[in-house]
């Protein structure tokens, strides 16, 4: 439909700034504000300081929905089974598998919610991708500012029912494999057809549970299709099916089958049969299934493999994007882990070695606050946001703070050389990341009021390519904790010394640094003194 006008937007002098959204970057005094922030009376400092007069900006009208929440609510919606959502940034939300599997997208759904409105967009993968765990399956983009609250009422409303996006996993299953031989038949192709079909199946997390040889007649296979073990059997002929009435599918009635679907819109892969046998599908194979390319017999037990029904119709379904013979280098399954989106692998740290003197000589980590030392607390936080590991660093009372986080499934380090200050205690978590993460969330041990919540939306703001690689929240202007890095600046870090933090790199790198702002000033509070925890509320 026709876009609408949403929100105030146009050129304002910066003194008529304050509370409005920046709808473009600008640059200051040696920083920048990112497009997004919404103007705070220093900001308005800052920018007279600088010399810049006038800004373009929006202003969110009555019945308007920010970008963030309009996103956040439709994904809500949007998403179905074994997805995980990720926090909203700049108007939008990605939705990632939770589990190794395969996308099930209601296409109908998505180009209908792509209709209403120009100000919504929601992109998925095509239907049927088989995806890894992290792998991103869709994105939800608030193109401006700002929506009308109408317009997020109607996209719920045909959202009512199960999620449009959602990812089927695999369901362990199992396979045999019956090939037929005539004279002249080489041992080795048969060999090679095993390898090839049992790195297909463990593609689909599934297992080859053996193979079978016979002639090529109709006997011989209808007798081993009466015995052969599998919640699926495989069938890979001598030679290939050429009618209803040749061996393979003449073998499957004589073994008391049926034959649903012979030939498939699918190339390589055209000559596949689809039948049944005892309640389980049996598969023809052409003569391609031999190969470990992508064709036709991969979308078949794809679909199978996540336990999703494959019938004629499915079949003949196929043909619009079928046509792979010309299409090099497509991915099997496993190789897509390079091929889409993955959500960021971020390991957060927790730096629980210092001696917290000022709190009068105990160890201000163990304090109890609502039932549980405050340590507890941020470390339960760490571990409930989406964070891929959690590693917490002890140096003072190593034993009496790992008692107290007693059955959470951290990952522990320890600074021998805390005494040294922050830096030592940071090094040491540096030192015990694993290899395979894209970032690092260095979180404070007396910080309990940082909420999962707000570890997400600083995990959705990271983006490098983009310019945000270090992110930290912000309350009421103040910048806080913790603080999100690439791993790009990882060996910067670990050459601080004394009592100084990573948050010294932060001038160095300004123009990398993302604020994220957040209403929650738990980011600014550290427990220091016993009063502070009457400040915890």
């Amino acid at each position: 439909m026709e876009g609408r006008l949403t929100m105030w937007f146009g050129v304002v002098p910066v003194a008529d700034a304050l509370g409005a959204i920046l709808a473009h970057g600008v640059h200051h005094a040696g920083s920048r504000f990112a497009k997004g922030r919404v103007i705070s009376a220093s900001d308005m400092a800052q920018l007279r300081l600088s010399g810049i007069e006038t800004i373009t900006v929006a202003r969110l009208e009555e019945g308007d929905v920010g970008e963030d929440a309009a996103a956040s609510r439709l994904a809500t919606r949007l998403a179905g089974a074994n997805l995980m959502v990720s926090a909203a940034h700049t108007g939008r939300v990605n939705l990632f598998a939770a589990r190794d599997g395969i996308a099930v997208i209601d296409a109908a759904t998505i180009n209908a919610l792509n209709r209403v409105d120009e100000a919504v967009t929601i992109a998925t993968v095509p239907p049927y991708t088989p995806v890894l765990k992290g792998q991103m399956l869709a994105t939800i983009k608030i193109i401006p500012f700002g929506v009308p609250e109408s317009i997020i009422s109607n996209l719920e409303w045909m959202l009512a029912g199960n999620g449009p996006v959602s990812l089927a996993p695999w369901a362990g299953l199992s396979a045999g494999l019956i090939q037929t031989v005539l004279p002249g038949t080489k041992p080795s192709v048969l060999d090679k057809s095993v390898a090839v079909t049992a790195a297909r199946m463990a593609g689909i997390g599934g297992t080859l549970l053996g193979d079978v040889r016979v002639a090529h007649a109709v006997e011989p296979l209808a007798g081993a299709l009466r015995t052969a073990e599998g919640a699926i059997l495989l069938i890979i002929g001598a030679s290939a099916i050429t009618d209803r009435r040749d061996v393979i599918p003449a073998a499957i009635e004589a073994a008391g089958g049926t034959v649903l679907h012979v030939g498939m819109p699918v190339d390589p892969g055209n000559l596949l049969l689809l039948g049944t046998l005892d309640g389980r599908p049996v598969l023809g194979l052409p003569g391609c299934a031999r190969s470990p390319k992508l064709n036709g017999v991969d979308w078949v037990l794809q679909r199978l493999g996540a336990g999703l029904p494959v019938d004629a119709a499915a079949i003949m379904g196929m043909g619009v994007g079928g046509l792979l013979a010309e299409i090099a280098g497509r991915p099997l399954p496993r190789a897509l882990a390079t091929a889409l989106p993955q959500a960021p692998r971020i390991h957060g740290i927790v730096l629980a070695g210092g001696f917290g003197r000022r709190m009068g000589g105990a160890n201000k980590l163990l304090r109890e606050w609502r039932g549980e030392p405050l340590v507890r607390h941020v470390a339960k936080s760490a571990l409930s946001a989406q964070l891929a590991g959690v590693t917490l660093v002890t140096g003072h009372q190593d034993g009496e703070v790992r008692r107290a986080l007693d059955g959470l499934a951290l990952d522990y380090a320890h600074a021998s050389d805390h005494a040294d200050g922050m830096a030592a205690t940071l090094k040491a978590g540096l030192a015990a990341l694993p290899d395979d993460i894209d970032g690092v969330l260095i979180l404070l041990g007396d910080m309990p009021l940082v909420t999962p919540a707000i570890i997400n939306r600083m995990v959705a703001a990271y983006s490098p390519d983009q310019g945000r690689a270090i992110i930290i929240p912000t309350c009421q202007g103040q910048r806080g904790n913790p603080v999100l890095w690439d791993v790009s600046y990882i060996p910067e870090m670990r050459s601080l010394t004394g009592d100084r933090g990573a948050r010294a790199l932060l001038t160095t790198h300004a123009d990398r640094v993302c604020e994220v702002a957040v209403e929650d000033a738990g980011v600014l509070l550290d427990v220091d003194v016993a009063e502070d925890l009457s400040r915890l509320g």
